[in-house]
């Protein structure tokens, strides 16, 4: 059987299709198997995001003058799951769960953002307390039955739901990863008396400790399933219609592609799916310029997301939350959101970007964000109505974007409205000028994106001058160098196409399965024999789902990674596992690993405290035959939409006003050019100021340095 990579048409010539849908715009890259580029933003479609998808495609092959039997691939990351759950709109979900646990998407973890804020609200869960039902039974932690499973009350319970007419189901029993007996008989009794009800289990889901997380992992797999199937269902039959016979593949939050229908089944796992896709692009880009260690900066139109890269390795999160406020960037701050329990690229994120609002609050401060503008009525400058002082208002006056319009031409928009919000909203309340007004909004929002970069470099006991800054997103590239400058980095890298790069990024992924067990056990009383049982189950399991896919033996790659602590510890830290063979040998280097990265982390370490194995997990990667990401790019020449060759620049009271060069990608070369310097292009402008110099490589990457 082919893998999912490899059918594909005849044709000599044959293009990749990666597409991410983001609130404001859909971007499109067609990548040629020569390496030609064609890449596009177009309106989403929010009654129907798979239409601006659709219509996107559509306008590739007609551009680039292909059939559809050309497309060899479809990758595509999503946000409908993520606007579900914060828009309230997903599935008439229930929960079943062990009697006296009712209530635990109520209770929750002893976490809330805003410490001192009386009048904070947790997020209400997302099954009504009317379709949170239990039933009688009871397990230790070691599976072991203490009060036998109540049949006739599951009956009842499967009636309720059919009376209530309830879409999903989430079954989440108490100690369930150790036994799954009494889940499996519940969806049994469920599949044949409600066989039309979207149903999930947590020990088939996610069979491991915390009961919170475990339940609340479970419920958001339910409550999204049905959207989730819906849109794929519609993009696929869209895609079949148009021609395009391959098979749709979906970005993962942990930075891995699965098959569609697996995302229809296990939703939870494409949560931040568009994020992770951004990083993943820079993770190979870093590998073609032997940069191992790389900071991340993603800075759309509302949020920046942060992430870094570490000896050539992409830093995975066990967890995360989705649908509360914006994570302000430290670890320990939570609790505004639901919680997913499943492995995800590991993200900062602040509500910084393009449309930030800028504003004087009562106390006489600036504040920038985390309000946005959105997609309407947007920045001032976007002429559709817009008041508010935007962080793009104050580029624009500030002369770091076009003045007359963004997208090559395509997207008017008018600087006098820009300067007109400033000054209203801003600069006369604070009693500055215009233009002083505009860089302290500049500033701020620089500030508050380095509490991003900051959270996943310094406070994880990571020194940020060790990394490279690779910058995109439409507005990453426009404020990368005053980041790079605020925490001492030489070095800034803005590839090819920024404005759409998470795109790029779906091209260049590979297939991954995630699998995890809990495997409760102290070091002291580690059997290893039992351990090697479980792990040559778990990566037989990647094994066969990859076989499944098409891929050879030959082509599995295999990873295991443990869950640790101390004896006595609360939190654990996940650890690489050497190899794939089970020894005393091993184990110590994973000891090893563990006390280093507890040092790392939090200063210290202890080992005469003992060790705790918690969880097990294992990632199973399908390699394709050729690599992903292609040995040179051929981008199409870039057109700001205007013959102006020069305007004047401010860059901050140090550096003044400057007459700016105007340039696109292809005027630069591989020898430096001095800053100060803007580079336009279709989808982000670059800023140079003085003091840096800009060249370009083999690849087409902007390579910032400071002289």
């Amino acid at each position: 059987m082919p893998n999912i990579f490899q059918i594909a048409s005849n044709c000599v010539q044959e293009f990749r299709v990666g597409v991410d849908i983001g609130g404001t715009f859909t971007d499109i890259v067609f990548l040629g198997d020569d390496g030609q580029v064609l890449a596009r933003k177009i309106a989403s479609t929010p009654d129907d995001y798979s239409q601006a998808v659709l219509n996107g495609i559509k306008n590739g092959l007609r551009e680039l003058g292909i059939t559809a039997e050309m497309v060899s691939e479809v990758s595509h990351g999503f946000t409908v799951a993520t606007n579900a759950i914060i828009e309230q709109k997903g599935a008439k979900t229930a929960l079943i769960t062990t009697e006296g646990f009712r209530d635990i998407l109520e209770f929750r973890r002893n976490r809330i953002p805003r410490l001192y804020d009386l009048h904070y609200e947790k997020p209400p869960p997302l099954v009504k307390r009317q379709f949170r039902l239990e039933a009688s039974e009871r397990l230790n932690f070691q599976g072991e039955v203490l009060k036998p499973l109540d049949k006739a009350g599951v009956d009842r319970v499967v009636q309720y739901l059919l009376d209530n007419c309830v879409e999903s189901v989430a079954v989440c029993l108490l100690h369930s990863y150790a036994n799954p007996e009494h889940e499996q008989y519940i969806a049994k009794v469920l599949a044949e008396k409600a066989p039309g009800v979207n149903l999930t289990i947590s020990s088939e889901l996610l069979p491991e400790m915390k009961e919170y997380e475990r339940t609340s992992t479970t419920v958001i797999n339910c409550y999204v399933r049905p959207v989730v199937e819906t849109y794929l269902t519609q993009l696929t039959d869209g895609l079949t219609e148009m021609g395009v016979q391959v098979p749709l593949t979906v970005m993962q939050s942990n930075g891995g592609l699965a098959t569609a229908d697996i995302a229809k089944q296990r939703p939870v796992y494409c949560i931040e799916s568009g994020p992770a896709a951004g990083v993943v692009g820079a993770y190979h880009l870093g590998k073609r310029l032997s940069m191992p260690n790389l900071m991340t900066l993603d800075m759309g139109g509302t949020t920046a997301k942060a992430s870094i890269i570490e000896n050539g390795d992409v830093l995975q999160a066990p967890e995360y939350e989705v649908g509360g406020e914006i994570s302000v960037g430290h670890r320990l701050l939570r609790g505004s959101g639901h919680i997913l329990r499943v492995p995800a690229i590991d993200l900062a994120e602040v509500g910084a970007g393009g449309g930030s609002i800028a504003a004087v609050d009562r106390s006489g401060s600036l504040r920038v964000g985390p309000q946005s503008s959105g997609a309407f009525p947007g920045p001032a400058c976007y002429r559709l109505g817009g008041q508010d002082a935007t962080v793009t208002d104050a580029n624009v006056l500030l002369g770091f974007l076009h003045q007359k319009h963004l997208l090559a031409g395509e997207f008017e928009i008018d600087a006098d409205l820009a300067r007109k919000a400033i000054s209203d909203n801003v600069a006369r309340p604070l009693e500055m000028s215009d233009v002083e007004a505009a860089y302290g909004i500049h500033t701020l929002v620089n500030s508050n994106m380095g509490r991003a970069l900051r959270a996943v470099s310094s406070e994880r006991g990571r020194d940020p001058r060790r990394f490279d800054l690779i910058t995109f997103g439409g507005s990453g590239p426009v404020h990368a160098v005053g980041l790079a400058e605020m925490l001492d980095i030489s070095r800034v890298v803005v590839p090819p196409f920024p404005g759409v790069f998470s795109s790029f990024g779906l091209l260049v992924a590979d297939v991954e399965h995630h699998f995890v067990q809990t495997f409760f056990k102290t070091f002291a009383e580690l059997d290893i024999t039992e351990l090697s049982a479980l792990l040559n189950s778990l990566w037989e399991q990647g094994r066969t789902q990859l076989r499944a896919e098409g891929f050879d033996d030959s082509r599995h790659e295999i990873l295991t990674q443990l869950d640790m602590k101390y004896e006595g510890q609360v939190s654990d830290l996940t650890v690489p596992y050497p190899g794939n063979e089970v020894n005393q040998q091993a184990v110590n280097a994973v000891i090893k690993a563990f006390d280093e990265e507890h040092e790392r982390s939090f200063g210290y370490n202890s080992p005469d405290t003992g060790y705790q194995l918690v969880n097990v997990r294992v990632i199973a990667r399908g390699l394709p035959e050729t690599p992903r990401m292609p040995e040179r790019l051929e981008l199409p020449v870039s057109s700001n939409g205007s013959d102006a060759s020069q305007r004047d620049v401010y860059f901050g009271p140090n550096r003044g006003w400057a007459n700016a060069p105007i340039i696109d990608r292809q005027s630069l070369s591989g020898e430096k050019t001095e800053g100060p310097l803007i580079v336009e292009e279709y989808d982000s402008t670059t800023v140079v100021p003085p003091g840096w110099n800009a060249t370009t490589d083999q690849w087409s990457n902007i390579i910032l340095q400071k002289e």
